[in-house]
């Protein structure tokens, strides 16, 4: 009777079909950790404090590119000097145009300075882009002409021509126009030349056995091995 080759109740070493060993997972990529976490919020706050001061240049451009609305009094009324005009459109239109400017533009500096998303960061760009918005449409109303149209229409006399109040009608449109655009801009800017995250790897083989010298492997004896006594028929060999 020959002895087996293996102990009892104990796998041999290279059986492919055995408990893959302790730790044998997906490798997932390190997450990060608390003094990166803060980097990141530093980061995102002062992308945040850029873009609402940033605001002040959309206010500026606003004021100096969008259209005016003529006004016209008969000192009982104020009128539109032209009733079919698109000035008023086009107030909100060059806003939203300039917003969705300001909106790649921040995008592209922040992504080429960062190198790579996160939320946090996506969320300073919204936050920014909004307050920016809110900044630009307060400073081009302040600085455009006076909201008291009455005084204004007195004081320029009866048939003079005169701007009226720079105002945005489609008020949710234009402020949600530049933190929209800079998302997605960003997100796009991350997912085609953002950094990617490295492949799991398998930590445990599970691939064909090697045999070793003088022994087969889990499937067979090793080619070119004697065979065992009995082995020739098929009948295994009795005590």
């Amino acid at each position: 009777m020959t002895a087996p080759l293996t102990p009892p109740h104990q796998p041999q070493p290279n059986d492919p079909w055995q408990a893959p060993p302790s730790g044998s997972h997906l490798l997932h990529p390190e997450q990060p950790g608390p003094d990166e976490r803060s980097a990141e919020l530093r980061q995102a706050a002062v992308v945040a404090a850029v873009l609402t001061v940033a605001g002040i240049g959309l206010g500026l451009l606003w004021l100096w590119l969008a259209p005016r609305v003529p006004l016209v009094s008969d000192d009982t009324a104020v009128f539109l000097k032209n009733s079919e005009g698109e000035e008023a459109i086009g107030a909100d239109g060059t806003f939203v145009l300039l917003a969705l400017a300001f909106g790649l533009v921040s995008a592209a500096v922040v992504f080429l300075l960062r190198r790579r998303g996160g939320i946090p960061l996506v969320v300073g760009l919204a936050l920014g882009g909004l307050l920016g918005s809110l900044l630009a449409w307060g400073i081009g109303t302040w600085l455009g002409p006076t909201s008291d149209v009455v005084a204004h229409a007195k004081e320029v006399g009866k048939g003079v021509t005169f701007d009226a109040p720079l105002e945005l009608h489609a008020v949710g449109a234009a402020m949600l126009a530049w933190p929209i655009a800079a998302m997605i801009v960003h997100l796009g800017l991350t997912a085609l030349f953002g950094p990617r995250d490295p492949e799991p790897e398998w930590a445990g083989s599970y691939g064909t056995p090697q045999a070793e010298p003088g022994h087969g492997t889990a499937f067979g004896p090793a080619p070119g091995a004697p065979a065992e006594p009995g082995a020739e028929d098929g009948r295994p060999e009795r005590p």
